[in-house]
């Protein structure tokens, strides 16, 4: 998930829905020296956990669709990297459309979105529409092959804007 990433050259990084920060950890040994870097978390419960795992990280309790506010509060004027871990297939349209729209304003030309799909999600209706709406936003969007030992299987989507 987070090898993709040029690393030698982001310098505002963002994570939506660390979970237990597993990505956060992965991110936060790869980051330049000059790079600010921050995650977004809505449940308290997984932020503490992700705090405790990656206590060098600002973990913000609030709405991925809040990242332009969270960006100007941490002195980040650009996004070069988002690395996202948010159940897409499960989101009502809105919420899908507020949080891409909220992530193409602060993702800088060129910038990188990464964000994983479960198989089975994919043929759901809210996960058609996510993958169309990644397609109709980015100028490229390319998908990993199946991680078949992951429980369901899945795969990442690595989008340019």
């Amino acid at each position: 998930m987070v090898e993709w990433f040029d690393w030698d050259t982001a310098r505002g990084v963002v994570e939506y829905g660390p979970g237990t920060g597993v990505f956060t950890e992965g991110v936060s040994r790869r980051l330049h020296p000059d790079a600010k870097f921050f995650a977004i978390e809505r449940s308290a419960e997984l932020a503490a956990i992700t705090r405790n795992r990656c206590p060098d990280v600002t973990v913000h309790e609030e709405s991925a669709a809040d990242v332009a506010r969270l960006c100007q509060s941490a002195g980040i004027d650009q996004v070069d990297a988002i690395i996202c871990g948010l159940p897409w297939a499960s989101f009502p349209e809105s919420l899908q459309r507020n949080i891409l729209d909220a992530t193409l304003d602060v993702l800088r030309p060129g910038g990188q979105f990464a964000t994983f799909a479960y198989w089975q999600g994919v043929v759901l209706p809210a996960g058609v529409r996510f993958s169309r709406r990644l397609r109709e936003s980015f100028s490229e969007v390319h998908r990993s092959p199946t991680v078949w030992r992951n429980l369901p299987p899945a795969f990442v989507y690595r989008c340019t804007k």
